[in-house]
């Protein structure tokens, strides 16, 4: 390696790679991409460098090794584990990709489409559209996260019931390596036995192991028949009771079921304009639900309605509203898409991405509200939680006021981030579930990860990474 060089060199050879006007210099330029998107944390960077396809991205990858800089690789910068912007003090390189944003390939018999790292999640929706097919990752950020980073971070969503998180959509990964030299396994081959599945070192690895640029994506069916509807739930307890219902009577056509607490909505109404609640009734649990069947014959609408009218007779269920279109199901999933906007807006929020088996999810969110309140009793605790997969966002909510008050924040964040995972880890969960772990976690993981797990991902690290140059201070 290079001595490090003056920071005007290291510049010269970016702008040799990329051009000029793709290399940011300017704090006022710069200020977008060295902050989350929460405003929690931010960074510095001797530049921010935009590439536009993957020779760039090695490019930049090799120079920046041999001048002896690291580097931080962005996609949409909507991280919630702040693992997309760089340390305080840095004097590293921001390589962001929103430059590389095509569509490669749609290859429709064989259900692939393989993008650009830096494509949006709704352009490469819309994309599969286009061929009558679709790619089953649904997020309130579709419009600015992108592949890349969905793939670093194994993002999961409302889907990930029916489908899984990005590690199962992929079937294949495009990556430059710390060195410059690029891993392209793009083939996308449904079976493949030629040694280790290296694809799923990358995925999840949060750009810790190399700079995503390219993805082959699964595609699957529209979905031709479908039925969403709001459940207020009779109590907490109910949300387990009647998932199970669901899948035991619609199986795979269950796409996704949401549970969100009632003072979480109430926010959403306040701050997000043009929502609407569907019920009159507003309990204290309600659990949003999306079915869907590629056949177009089934009549999923109307067997719902009469499923939840039997779960009236049960007691589970208080109320219901099942949509008589898609524009009144967009409405339900436009207030469940919209909840981290209306807490940004509201105040300071601890959010906490754990999961537990989902039998164990009322339990988990029980014990983790006591442990809460007797640390903070005014703590306005709200509740998203993908309940078919375990996943729960427990967040711990203060007004901007509130939040300003507190003589060390620094503290009373360990301290609610301590009850809640100590709570979860009792009950064998994880205290990382969709998110990733960013900076904001890497003290969780070296306290509570398997010691053998963390041995192999440092030598693994160790291997492909031996200067831990790539987004340093970042999961390890």
């Amino acid at each position: 390696m290079t001595a490090s060089l003056a920071d005007d060199d290291v510049l010269a050879r970016l702008r040799g790679i990329v051009g000029a006007r793709n290399v940011l210099t300017e704090e006022a330029d710069m200020a977008p991409y060295l902050e989350d998107w929460r405003g929690y944390s931010r960074g510095t960077a001797l530049a921010v460098v935009l590439p536009g396809d993957t020779s760039e991205v090695a490019g930049v990858v090799k120079a920046a090794a041999e001048c002896g800089r690291s580097l931080v690789p962005q996609g949409g910068n909507t991280s919630l584990c702040q693992g997309s912007v760089p340390p305080e003090g840095g004097n590293g390189i921001v390589l962001a990709l929103r430059r590389m944003a095509g569509i490669r390939e749609i290859d429709k018999p064989s259900g692939v489409m393989i993008v650009d790292a830096g494509a949006a999640l709704a352009a490469v929706h819309a994309a599969a559209e286009g061929v009558g097919r679709r790619v089953p990752i649904n997020l309130g950020s579709e419009g600015t996260a992108q592949i890349g980073g969905l793939l670093s971070t194994n993002a999961g969503g409302t889907s990930a019931l029916r489908y899984g998180p990005m590690r199962e959509l992929v079937c294949g990964i495009e990556v430059v390596l710390p060195n410059g030299r690029v891993f392209s396994d793009l083939r996308a081959l449904r079976k493949d036995n030629t040694g280790y599945d290296l694809r799923n070192l990358f995925v999840g690895a949060e750009g810790t192991l190399g700079v995503v640029t390219g993805a082959a994506i699964r595609m699957h069916p529209m979905l031709r028949a479908s039925a969403h509807a709001w459940v207020a739930l009779a109590d907490l307890d109910a949300a387990v009771t009647i998932l199970t219902g669901l899948q035991d009577r619609f199986d795979t056509a269950v796409q996704a079921a949401e549970l969100l607490s009632r003072n979480q909505v109430e926010l959403v109404l306040r701050h997000i304009p043009r929502t609407r609640h569907p019920l009159e009734t507003r309990s204290d649990w309600s659990l949003l639900v999306e079915l869907g069947s590629s056949d177009a014959a089934a009549d999923l609408q109307g067997q719902l309605e009469e499923w939840l009218a039997e779960r009236f007779e049960d007691g589970a269920v208080l109320d219901a509203f099942v949509a008589q279109s898609e524009a009144q199901g967009g409405d339900i999933w436009h207030i469940r898409h919209s909840v981290s906007e209306a807490n940004k807006i509201h105040g300071h929020s601890l959010s906490h991405d754990v999961a537990v088996r989902p039998s164990l999810v009322p339990r988990m969110i029980e014990a983790c509200s006591e442990g809460v309140r007797a640390a903070h009793p005014g703590a306005n605790i709200l509740i998203v939680s993908h309940v078919g997969d375990g996943n729960v966002h427990f967040i711990v909510h203060f007004t901007h006021a509130e939040w300003d008050a507190f003589a060390d924040p620094k503290a009373v964040t360990a301290q609610v981030m301590r009850i809640v995972h100590d709570e979860v880890e009792a009950l064998n969960g994880t205290f990382s579930a969709e998110h990733g772990i960013g900076r904001k976690l890497k003290g969780e993981l070296a306290q509570r990860g398997d010691p053998v797990r963390l041995e192999l991902m440092r030598a693994i690290r160790g291997v492909i990474d031996p200067g831990q140059r790539m987004n340093p201070g970042t999961v390890l």
